[in-house]
């Protein structure tokens, strides 16, 4: 039987400023010196950010259309998402005419001829490669897009690339005393991600085993993404952790038992770090010990939250510390209110 098998991780990451400089230079006059915006930025376990923007784009970003906002986005997306597309394949001594379906998944630009059209050309792509965009789906895009490509290669026998690219520092809102706004403001950052799945015809890392979902339709005003004429507002309840620590566990538990397993054969959690109170939900949800995050927390701390992108940096940081022996649960959350796991296992 085909598997679909992760080959290779890729990134690329624009210009990085620490948490302390980005207060400094852009929030602290953005937020009128606020002390409870500084308490946020200092409490998020935040300690360096990707920009697209330098740091003078950063002061005015706020004040931004959503038209040059995009227009910005078509500059600086195409060069990320190559980089990070080549990173991915060099991984997984792949080459770009062998890529049957290429995914983009991305949830702060738009544009038509998008990013997928940008890197059929300059990758390139074969003419006959298929190509899947899955936009504003947010922070869990990764996953039922990976879920998507998983099913293409065992259905048809050949590799396929998944992208997630996020630039959120184009979304910065107009100065607001709402927390909600300081919280995000403190957590996000701009990343691209890539994957290669092959078909485990030679030695893969991890086969893709299953992903389960849930979605609590009650909650779906707790996480949101609206467009503005200034750029993407989201709308982030205090309420998330708790709401999603109450999924968490039942989700995992009917993941692993339906191949065998249980928590405790669990070798690795690749848990999309949306900020610390979720990693804490999890971790009092799971009852896992304080270092099964840890990976996540690194991520967290070098790179913020890149939404959709981010639960694939936490993967690598996983695989490029050494093969598992064991099953690996990657965890995503996002708008509706969503949870997606994801179960990997090392092939026979």
């Amino acid at each position: 039987m085909v598997n679909a098998a992760i080959a290779g991780i890729g990134s690329a990451m624009p210009p990085a400023y620490t948490q302390d400089e980005l207060w400094d230079e852009v929030f602290r006059w953005h937020f009128s010196r606020s002390r409870v915006a500084q308490r946020i930025f200092t409490t998020t376990n935040v300690r360096a950010r990707h920009s697209a923007l330098g740091l003078d784009d950063l002061r005015t970003v706020a004040e931004w259309s959503t038209g040059e906002r995009m227009r910005r986005y078509g500059v600086h997306a195409p060069p990320l998402a190559l980089a990070a597309v080549r990173d991915a394949l060099a991984a997984a001594d792949t080459d770009a005419e062998d890529i049957g379906l290429l995914a983009v998944a991305s949830c702060t630009g738009y544009g038509t001829p998008g990013l997928d059209i940008a890197l059929a050309k300059s990758l390139p792509l074969r003419p006959d490669a298929r190509r899947l965009f899955v936009g504003h789906t947010g922070c869990h895009a990764a996953l039922p897009t990976l879920a998507s490509l998983a099913d293409y290669v065992v259905a048809r026998n050949r590799p396929a690339v998944l992208l997630c690219l996020e630039l959120t520092s184009l979304h910065l809102q107009p100065a607001s005393i709402d927390p909600e706004q300081m919280v995000t403001h403190a957590l996000f950052g701009d990343a691209a991600a890539a994957l290669v799945l092959r078909p485990d015809d030679r030695a893969p890392r991890m086969r893709v085993v299953d992903v389960a979902s849930r979605t609590d339709t009650g909650r779906s005003g707790d996480m949101t993404w609206d467009i503005t004429d200034l750029g993407f507002r989201m709308g982030l309840s205090p309420e998330v952790p708790d709401a999603l620590a109450a999924q968490v566990g039942p989700v995992v538990k009917d993941l692993l038992g339906r191949h065998g397993h249980d928590l405790t054969d669990v070798h690795g959690w690749a848990v999309h770090p949306g900020g610390p109170r979720i990693l804490e939900a999890v971790e009092e949800s799971l009852g896992l010990g304080p270092t099964a995050l840890a990976a996540s927390r690194q991520v967290l701390a070098e790179h913020g939250n890149c939404s959709s992108a981010t639960v694939l940096l936490v993967l690598r940081e996983l695989l490029d510390a050494g093969p598992p022996t064991g099953p690996i649960v990657a965890l995503a959350f996002g708008p509706g209110l969503t949870l997606y796991a994801a179960l990997l296992e090392p092939a026979p």
